[in-house]
């Protein structure tokens, strides 16, 4: 990876519908060498996928809270059934599997502190293997999502 193809990258961090034609005028190449190396990071999988950027509240999702999960075994049949259990569950927009104490750290979206609520009592206190849960509020998003090649020289 060069020069070129972080700037690629960081344009189309900014801007993922932008057409060919201007990302190759924004990054100093001409359009048939530019679209090449977008599909050869398309290919590589460096490049995974487009996709829309949502406002979370504009949806109605105003909540959002973050839940630390220790489950009382870890083996493997124990992580398999509570990591499948979390994936049906919609408002669990993040989980990852961590090491140490927490396990897991799951990222929920919902309406209220009453949709959580219901949440919490009716979903997440019964996936299956869970010893703990322990939420958190959060109060505002200080960064989100952040370009990996912000200004494409990295």
């Amino acid at each position: 990876m060069d020069a070129y193809d972080r700037k690629i990258l960081a344009e189309l961090q900014r801007d993922g519908r932008v057409s060919v034609t201007d990302l190759a005028a924004r990054v100093g190449l001409s359009l048939s060498p530019c679209h090449r190396r977008l599909r050869a990071l398309e290919q590589s999988g460096v490049i995974r996928g487009y996709r829309a950027e949502l406002d979370p509240a504009a949806l109605g999702l105003g909540f959002s809270t973050i839940v630390f999960v220790t489950l009382k075994e870890g083996d493997k049949r124990a992580v398999e059934a509570f990591e499948k259990a979390v994936v049906a569950l919609h408002e669990v927009v993040q989980a990852q599997r961590l090491f140490g104490d927490p396990d897991y750290l799951l990222q929920v979206l919902v309406r209220d502190l009453s949709a959580f609520q219901r949440l919490y009592d009716a979903e997440l206190s019964s996936l299956p293997g869970v010893q703990r849960l322990t939420s958190t509020l959060v109060m505002k998003q200080v960064v989100a999502e952040r370009p990996l090649f912000p200004g494409g020289t990295q």
